[in-house]
């Protein structure tokens, strides 16, 4: 059985129509899907308006105690209710949901190293039997970026992370595609050349890239997510714009080993 799993991030959030649009064409895909959402820049902007401090290393949030309350106002709350809204408009029955929900994503917090980042999860295990029993019942599952550590503390978890080891636990049962969708139509041999799309990526071309520095940043983790996921038997791996969850997509980048 097939299952997309679509997680959206950067730009496609943000802007209000980009995200009609898109999710106008989340409902219309056939078959079992699960989306997964992000919502940083909000949580920064509400952070800021709220006189709290946002800060970063890395790309990656520092999420304290007053920071954890305003991404599970966000997350949780506000962008994911939004989306479930405009997906109910559309003939799809979403459920929104945190890793909290039906105890659906275990984590626990990061150990401290050289940062600390506060409450911030690594995900230990999915409830896939929750999860399928969802899907079974007609719902499309719309999960924030958001885990629980079974202890009565909520994380903040990276999305990316969250997209692929729901990809991982569920590729026992499903045949699955993983779909990574930013502003972007896929990963750039150039950065200012929009239609420069790398339509293939190996593991020796990406490590190929990564030294060259083509690949850099953010970029990087979330490759790393992607090959992740494939050593763990999911079935395929694709980065790109939200249009390539249309079909006859064809510019889009896809990772394979």
């Amino acid at each position: 059985m097939k299952l997309s799993i679509i997680k959206i991030g950067g730009n496609v959030i943000e802007g209000r129509e980009a995200l009609k649009q898109f999710l106008v064409s989340f409902a219309q895909m056939e078959g079992n899907k699960i989306l997964v959402h992000g919502g940083g820049k909000l949580a920064t902007r509400l952070a800021t308006k709220l006189g709290i401090e946002s800060k970063m290393v890395g790309g990656r949030r520092i999420t304290d105690a007053q920071t954890l309350e305003v991404i599970t106002m966000v997350y949780a709350g506000l962008t994911n209710k939004n989306i479930v809204a405009e997906l109910q408009a559309h003939d799809c029955n979403a459920i929104g949901l945190s890793g909290a929900d039906g105890n659906t994503i275990q984590a626990h917090k990061r150990p401290v190293k050289d940062i600390d980042y506060g409450f911030a999860g690594d995900v230990d295990g999915i409830n896939t039997a929750t999860i399928s029993r969802l899907l079974s019942a007609g719902l499309t599952p719309v999960f924030c970026a958001m885990t629980h550590d079974g202890k009565g503390q909520l994380l903040n978890t990276n999305a990316d992370t969250i997209a692929s080891e729901l990809a991982i636990g569920l590729s026992k049962s499903y045949k699955i595609t993983l779909y990574y969708c930013f502003e972007k139509k896929g990963v750039l041999l150039d950065i200012s050349n929009e239609d420069s799309v790398i339509e293939h990526i190996d593991s020796k071309k990406y490590q190929e890239l990564a030294t060259e520095g083509i690949i850099a940043d953010g970029m990087l983790p979330k490759l790393e997510n992607c090959f992740h996921a494939l050593h763990h038997d999911v079935h395929q791996v694709c980065i790109g714009d939200t249009s390539m969850i249309l079909p006859g997509a064809d510019l889009f980048t896809t990772i394979t080993l």
